[in-house]
């Protein structure tokens, strides 16, 4: 029987479906029931639906969780062929780089294959060097996620499309814990006994073959082909650049290199000085002033939009031209953002002008700073985040009256 249904009738018997399967009921079973319609289903309007179904309630977490049911059965309508796209665009630059990690992922399944059998060490002592490397490729694919949760999400999220990107964020944090587990194991191998790293070892390697691929399988199938359908030609162009800005790995798209493109500005600039109460400067000097600072600022107004973020040599925390206009909670991961809320909660009412934390970053002790930025009135207008590396501030002892040679 040759089914049609419009686009509510259908989006309705998506909901449907998954909220059986979240109920218990059998991928098989629901097949079944709404084979009619599945054929037909594409990754927008799934992604739509699941996004629905949060807004009404249903925590992402359990969606996330029971993604891969989901999957199991969206996937006859997911498996089709995909547009191609053209060397240079940012989808294809970031399949090819899934491509690379496939490859690294597939390296790390065929020594578990012959390390995990094995009754004593030796095996996976033989191969340490080998999975020394390829856990160094996986550090560096943390370039590409960074790429994607800062210039792809934002604009899904301008298009309304923001819980797939928070998922996807999410399963990014996941394999970085694994990740940084498994380098944390390697590292610890002197110090704990053997059979417990070799359990903890292979515990991490196996989540992460399993975990990266289940990944790009949602991305390639869901995330991209959706973000093709939506985003424009002058949005990709706008990606670009700021994937150009923040950096490739494993290999730079010759394409890539070179060209920018401005994004679009809300308001015409004014020519000459911008007078303060004391004084005045230009607004190339402005820009230049605020870019010598010795610290990364972020400036969020008081509606938690990110207005301006400064561009010092070297950033502590990547920062993407697309955050301009996103809010600030969505450019935070999940497990944080009450934290953040909470700030600009006190912030807002008053009950506190200045939050401090300090972490430590690749054996830097960063200091991040959040203050309320008031007006004359004392009337909130934003948050100012100031992020500064004080590792060698903490070595300073006595005094310096003389300057150093040059």
């Amino acid at each position: 029987m040759n089914e049609r249904f419009d686009d509510e009738t259908k989006k309705q018997m998506i909901k449907d479906l998954i909220q059986q399967l979240h109920a218990g009921v059998s991928p098989d079973e629901v097949k079944e029931k709404f084979r009619g319609v599945l054929k037909d289903i594409g990754p927008l309007e799934i992604a739509q639906v699941e996004e629905e179904l949060i807004n009404e309630g249903l925590p992402r977490q359990e969606i996330q969780k029971l993604c891969e049911l989901h999957l199991a059965v969206f996937r006859e309508s997911l498996d089709k062929p995909k547009s191609e796209v053209p060397p240079g665009h940012p989808i294809h630059i970031l399949l090819k780089e899934h491509e690379l990690v496939k490859g690294f992922v597939e390296g790390i399944s065929s020594l578990l294959s012959q390390v995990e059998p094995a009754q004593d060490l030796a095996g996976i002592e033989n191969e340490l060097s080998r999975i020394e490397e390829l856990l160094t490729h996986l550090k560096e694919y943390d370039r590409h996620k960074v790429r994607e949760e800062n210039t792809l999400f934002p604009y899904l999220e301008k298009h309304g499309v923001t819980q797939p990107p928070a998922i996807m964020w999410a399963e990014h944090d996941e394999q970085r814990e694994e990740i940084k587990e498994a380098g944390k194991t390697l590292e610890d191998k002197e110090i704990i006994g053997l059979e417990e790293f070799k359990g903890k070892l292979l515990s991490h390697l196996k989540n992460l073959t399993a975990l990266i691929p289940n990944h790009f399988y949602k991305e390639e199938n869901i995330l991209f082909p959706m973000a093709l359908e939506l985003i424009g030609d002058v949005e990709w162009r706008e990606i670009k650049a700021s994937m150009d800005d923040l950096g490739y790995c494993y290999f730079t798209p010759e394409d890539a290199i070179g060209e920018k493109v401005a994004l679009a500005k809300e308001a015409i600039e004014q020519e000459g000085q911008i007078t303060f109460e004391i004084g005045s400067i230009t607004k190339d000097e402005l820009e230049a002033l605020l870019n010598t600072l010795p610290v990364d600022i972020t400036f969020v107004d008081k509606e938690d939009t990110v207005r301006y973020f400064s561009q010092s040599k070297e950033r502590i925390f990547p920062r993407a031209k697309a955050v301009i206009g996103r809010k600030v909670q969505q450019c935070h991961p999940q497990q944080s953002v009450h934290v953040v809320n909470q700030i600009l909660d006190d912030f807002r009412d008053g009950r506190r002008d200045i939050a401090e934390f300090w972490i430590q970053l690749k054996e830097r002790l960063i200091l991040i700073r959040y203050f309320a930025v008031r007006g004359k009135g004392g009337e909130y207008l934003g948050c100012l985040e100031v992020t500064q590396d004080i590792t060698d501030l903490k070595k300073i002892e006595g005094e310096r009256r003389l300057l150093e040679p040059s």
